[in-house]
């Protein structure tokens, strides 16, 4: 199974979407590991399982840089 690339909203995904994609992932990777654990399938899920949890800590620290500036600012 390919990964396949979150669609983004206004050039950010919302963290919601993100967070449901990496649950089905999750998911998927239980099951697999526990029918079938030496299938190369299981590398490529987890791998894109990493790639959407860095992509969400990339939003919410995003978020909380620019809540913090606003702070700042006033």
């Amino acid at each position: 199974m390919r990964a396949q690339r979150v669609w983004k909203v206004n050039g950010v995904a919302s963290i919601g979407q993100l967070q449901s994609r990496l649950d089905d992932l999750n998911k998927r990777l239980s099951q697999l590991e526990s029918q079938h654990p030496e299938s190369w399938t299981i590398e490529e899920l987890k791998s894109s399982a990493l790639g959407l949890s860095r992509e969400i800590d990339d939003i919410r620290c995003a978020e909380a840089t620019a809540a913090l500036s606003e702070l700042l600012r006033k």
